[in-house]
């Protein structure tokens, strides 16, 4: 696609990047780039050629803002509470996409991730982040309510609920020493390190089995909301064995 608001590569054989590109508007996300990213994330559903997808956000301010609040503020008063329960779903489910998406994402943060931001960062399954990055649950702060976009469902299980409730309650930022600390992150690099660091877990994953990749990513997700061990077990059981028939016993 013809994209507008995002940029796609293939930067090496199997590794894509997906850049945001809004710099000038600090990578905030308006109806466009929600439209363009949506179908993005819809098409790597069957994409077998991309492994790996390294997400970073274009421009030296930041990685995203959010929602891009004047182009909202332009288009709320325009529609009724259907119209407008469907933007918020149909903005929302990008991040279930992400997750949905069979291709691990590698997410590098430097500046701010906030509100959609943030979650974009959550929804990826490893996050690589400067040490001037900062995070924030930004809904709370603009008269709604803390639990947005896929927010109250990932960060509390990613750093427990105490710590996740404070900064969704106060919609206050999250440093990058912060986020080491509390697990959030894999690691802190300088900033002209990001993509480097990036591309170098990349690659160590292109030398994986590149199904067995997705059903680790597709096991992870399903079993953070398990019923318990023998549903994980179950899981990581099939797996495997799918895997055992073609790596060790060659059939199909």
């Amino acid at each position: 696609m013809d994209y507008k608001t995002i940029q796609f590569d293939i930067i090496e054989k199997g590794i894509g990047h997906l850049r945001l590109n809004r710099p000038e508007a600090y990578n905030a996300v308006n109806h466009l780039m929600m439209e363009e990213l949506d179908a993005f994330w819809r098409e790597r559903l069957y994409d077998l050629d991309t492994v790996v997808i390294i997400l970073s956000g274009n421009g030296e301010k930041g990685f995203c803002a959010g929602l891009d609040l004047k182009d909202t503020a332009e288009m709320a008063p325009k529609m009724n509470v259907a119209e407008f329960y469907r933007f918020q779903a149909r903005l929302a489910r990008i991040n279930l996409a992400m997750r949905r998406a069979p291709q691990p994402i590698i997410c590098t943060v430097h500046g701010a991730a906030a509100g959609q931001g943030f979650s974009f960062s959550l929804a990826s399954d490893i996050r690589i982040i400067s040490p001037d990055a900062r995070f924030n649950a930004a809904y709370i702060n603009i008269g709604l309510g803390g639990a947005d976009m896929s927010c109250s469902y990932f960060l509390p299980r990613m750093i427990g609920a105490g710590r996740a409730y404070e900064f969704m309650y106060t919609g206050m930022f999250m440093s990058a020493q912060e986020a080491q600390a509390l697990g959030m992150v894999s690691r802190v690099v300088e900033r002209d390190k990001l993509h480097e660091t990036a591309l170098e877990i990349a690659r160590v994953m292109m030398t994986k089995n590149h199904m067995g990749l997705r059903l680790t990513k597709e096991a992870v997700n399903m079993n953070l909301d398990a019923n318990g061990l023998e549903h994980a077990l179950n899981m990581e059981d099939r797996n495997q064995t799918l895997l055992a028939i073609g790596t060790f016993m060659g059939k199909k």
